[in-house]
Parts: C-alpha cells; structure tokens; sequence
C-alpha cells in the first residue's frame, strides 16, 4: 500500500470510529464541545504515533507470550506524558476531559493499532499508520461534537454561532444525544457505503 492510501485509510475506508466502531466510549463521553473533541483527538494522535513507532522498533526483540504488556507499558508511558503535559499547560481542558485522558492507555484503537499493525510493520509505515488512525479519530469526534455543540447549545468552541432566538435542543449535549449523534452518522457511511457500490 502507497504512503498516501496508508495515510488517508484512517479517514474513511478504516476509520476508527465511523468504519471500526472503535474507542466509542470516549468518543461518545467527550463529544459534547468541539474544544474537548480536538483535546482528546491531539491526545490520542500523538499516543498512537509515539506507540506505533516503539512498538515498530522494538517488534522483533519482543517474545510473542508477553508483548501485550509491553505495549501497554509502552502506551502508559506516552499516555502518562499527555496526562502531565496536558495538566500543565492545559488545566482547564484536562478537568474537562477527566478520567478519559488516562483512560486513553486501554484505548482499543491504540492497542489494536500496535498489535495489527506496528508489531507487523517498519518505523515508517507505522508513523504514517499512527498519524492517519489519529487524524481519522480527531476529524470523527469533531464531526460529532459540531452537530452536539450547535444543535444542543447553539455554539461551536463556546462561541454563540446560531441567533439569539434559537432554542437549544439539550438532548444533543446530554448523553442520550451522543447515542444518536452516533447512530446518524453510521447510518450515514453504511448508506453511502451502499451507494458507492452501486
């Protein structure tokens, strides 16, 4: 597979959320707001590129019985970095996000990325391979977050987008509304799906 379609997998044909059904909890948890979307999505991009890349280098001194502990531990340690920097530098953004940024380590998108593809995979192949999946994660939890922050609060990134006059529909910012969110949007992909087969 080219450099591109490795890259561009994870924003439609493989793409974790939309495509996978992969990492919905967080997804459906903080998805209420375009600023939390692209929080956890620069979390879970810069976890799945510095795991892929260990995981890659380290793949052939590792013995097959015990290599998913060593992922994790590979993992926890970016996730633990992301968790103090972004604490740091960014408080208000990790009390939003909470217990999902070091919920990132059992992340099944990571995980699965490292096992299915950077255990099988040179350096280079599995940075674009962490690249594209983060890429693809952030556009989807945005994709979601837009049509929740307007429709449920008439914002996007806290600021008043839709006429004073508007009346929020609160069941979008609620979680039963991350639920159809969800469902709409996979309803979507699966019936374009069938119409580019047609």
């Amino acid at each position: 597979m080219s450099i591109s379609k490795e890259l561009f997998k994870g924003f439609y044909k493989e793409n974790p959320v939309f495509r996978l059904a992969l990492g919905l909890c967080p997804t459906l948890a903080v998805s209420n707001s375009v600023q939390n979307a692209v929080g956890m999505g620069a979390a879970v991009t810069f976890v799945l590129i510095c795991s892929n890349v260990i995981v890659s280098m380290i793949r052939h001194g590792v013995p097959k019985k015990i290599r998913i502990p060593i992922y994790i531990v590979v993992i926890a340690t970016f996730v633990t970095i992301v968790d103090l920097v972004m604490a740091g530098f960014a408080p208000a953004l990790h009390k939003s996000l909470g217990i999902f940024v070091p919920l990132i380590v059992v992340n099944c998108i990571i995980l699965g990325r490292a096992e299915a593809f950077a255990g099988k995979n040179n350096v280079g192949r599995s940075f674009i391979d962490g690249l594209g999946m983060g890429i693809g994660f952030t556009l989807a939890l945005m994709a979601l977050a837009i049509v929740r922050e307007l429709l449920g609060d008439g914002k996007l990134w806290g600021i008043p987008v839709l006429s004073s006059g508007y009346e929020p529909v609160l069941i979008f910012i609620l979680p039963p509304g991350a639920f159809l969110t969800l469902g709409l949007f996979l309803g979507f992909f699966n019936w374009l799906d069938i119409k580019m087969q047609k």
